[in-house]
């Protein structure tokens, strides 16, 4: 076996660049066609930016949370009508009980942490642009949550319109009203020398 290999191995090495691969038998491999080597991993379409429409995409909504919290709500009271349907026994006993509580917390905290995304990156960006008080070029919005109940929170970078930007900006945007949280803008400290022509 280790002799096939070695011959095998051998082949490949002899192989000129650029020329599909063969097996020992002389067969093109499956997925070749025309001498072009497989394909690897592709991204699913919707999850490539240059096929999805900016109209068509929506990010994840925060209140996805509450479909969990209701499941372990669900699970807590079925555990609660086992032990008050078989009683105090071996194998269904008070830690039920116990497992029920756990389960409510936890639910209870998936649901009131579900809020609502009402506020889109576009909205968070036209808001932050209105902070900053300067023509904006450059932005970026990024989601975040806060505190102890995970608020979702939109963190907008902004950066000037000139070139190079001398001007940049930080704005935290409420993703459930829209109010600003805080901002910060500054003199641009970036050296963009290196990227003119």
């Amino acid at each position: 076996m280790t002799d096939r290999a070695d011959d095998l191995a051998e082949d490949l090495a002899a192989e000129p660049l650029g020329e599909a691969a063969t097996s020992a038998d002389g067969a093109t491999p499956t997925g070749t066609a025309g001498g072009e080597p497989p394909v690897g991993d592709e991204l699913p379409a919707d999850l490539q930016p240059d096929l999805v429409d900016p109209e068509d995409y929506v990010f994840p909504n925060n209140n996805r949370r509450r479909v969990p919290g209701y499941l372990y709500l669900a699970i807590a009271a079925l555990l609660v009508a086992m032990y008050l349907a078989f009683g105090d026994g071996a194998y269904v006993n008070r830690g039920l009980l116990l497992a029920a509580g756990i389960l409510v917390a936890v639910g209870a905290y998936s649901i009131l942490s579900g809020w609502n995304l009402d506020v889109d990156e576009r909205d968070a960006l036209v808001a932050a642009v209105g902070e900053v008080g300067f023509p904006v070029g450059h932005a970026s919005a990024q989601m975040g949550w806060r505190g102890l109940l995970s608020r979702p929170t939109w963190r907008v970078l902004l950066y000037s319109a000139d070139e190079p930007p001398t001007k940049r900006g930080f704005v935290l945007v409420d993703g459930v009203d829209g109010a600003i949280i805080d901002s910060f803008v500054e003199d641009n400290p970036e050296d963009w020398s290196e990227l003119e022509d």
